[in-house]
């Protein structure tokens, strides 16, 4: 295992070994059982007659203590692979492998080297010991956090939440019986450029002109929509411009983390969502009808998604409140005139740009 393995984990407290430690007396103790194992066979080999059971005894015990150990030796191996294992169960397996080793030395004979590992193992750390390896491992997760930022955009936090994201997708994403058509229409209808009209759903080609545009799937608009994952806004000409719906944001973001979910064809998605409904109706033309109907998305997935923000944006969204709280503590006055020292004049900063947005309000109702 390379040894910057050890840098995530946390550092022994103080009286303790400390991992790397840990994991090499086990594997010299390890060697010690194996190479007492040995020895006992060998004597076996060299025996008289006379002395044949009580030496095969002794390598018999010697062989079962060398398994011990390295099993021991095994586990402590996977225990160091496994940041998330505490140090004491690394030091439990190392003190196993040690005792083992000294019994397979006992039984066949042979100095028993392997009790002098021990020392190693309940070793004091001083604290210069202590502070340079929680320094080492500061550094370390300073520079992990680092490369994991440049890679990813984004701090840890958000990195966990995209992290769950990418779970409740692979989870929730195939219940939803979709097919990419209807990600197709989410995403159209989420640039604001999605209507009805005539019967018909069309994207505009520009942002408020409610005229034109690609045709877009009409049973599939209609289906997204009497599932709630569209909302419809009317225009004075009877237009109804769809967006989606909170849960329908959603459901297309954990669709986009999760594309594999997506059903291939749509009589693959309808028996997809047929043999959710099986179970729930009695009858045939009511299981045929409710899995044409899509189903919500699960309430847990919606409750629990948070979209992951970036490094950027939160840079961006502290520069806008820092430009706020100025505006709001008084801001530039240019009635006013700001005080000035009688030695040194002061340029007096230029006024920043206000902006104004303006939301929009989607009223839901009914489609046809």
């Amino acid at each position: 295992m390379p040894e910057n393995a050890y840098a995530s984990r946390p550092a022994a407290p103080s009286g303790e070994p400390s991992p790397q430690t840990c994991l090499q007396v086990a594997r010299q103790a390890a060697l010690l059982a194996v190479t007492a194992a040995d020895d006992a066979m060998t004597a076996v080999c060299r025996s008289r007659s006379g002395a044949t059971a009580r030496l095969e005894a002794a390598m018999h015990t010697a062989h079962k203590e060398a398994v011990e150990a390295e099993g021991h030796a095994d586990r402590a191996e996977r225990y160091a692979d496994d940041h998330d294992m505490p140090g004491s169960a690394l030091l439990y397996c190392a003190r196993e492998v040690v005792d083992h080793a000294v019994r397979a030395q006992l039984a066949a004979g042979v100095e028993t080297t392997a009790a002098d590992l021990r020392a190693e193992l309940e070793r004091t750390l001083t604290a210069t010991e202590y502070a340079e390896q929680e320094s080492a491992r500061r550094q370390e997760e300073a520079q992990q956090e680092a490369e994991e930022r440049a890679a990813t955009g984004m701090d840890r936090e958000n990195r966990d939440r995209a992290a769950a994201n990418r779970y409740f997708a692979e989870r929730h994403v195939a219940e939803l019986g979709w097919t990419a058509g209807h990600v197709r229409v989410l995403a159209a209808a989420e640039t604001g450029r999605l209507y009805w009209r005539g019967g018909r759903a069309r994207q505009a080609a520009r942002h408020g002109v409610c005229g034109g545009g690609r045709r877009v799937s009409q049973e599939r608009t209609q289906a997204l929509f009497a599932a709630r994952f569209l909302v419809a806004a009317r225009q004075d000409d009877g237009t109804r411009v769809l967006t989606p719906s909170p849960m329908g944001q959603v459901a297309l973001e954990l669709a986009r983390l999760h594309p594999a979910g997506l059903h291939a064809s749509d009589q693959a998605a309808y028996e997809a969502r047929f043999a959710q409904v099986r179970r729930r109706y009695k009858r045939r033309d009511e299981q045929k009808a409710a899995a044409r109907c899509l189903p919500p998305l699960d309430t847990s997935a919606q409750r629990l998604y948070r979209r992951p923000v970036t490094l950027a944006e939160q840079e961006e969204r502290a520069g806008s409140d820092a430009t706020d709280q100025w505006e709001n503590e008084g801001g530039y006055c240019p009635a006013v005139k700001a005080p000035r020292p009688a030695t040194t004049p002061v340029e007096t900063p230029p006024a920043p740009t206000r902006s104004w947005t303006s939301g929009k309000f989607a009223v839901q109702s009914a489609l046809w």
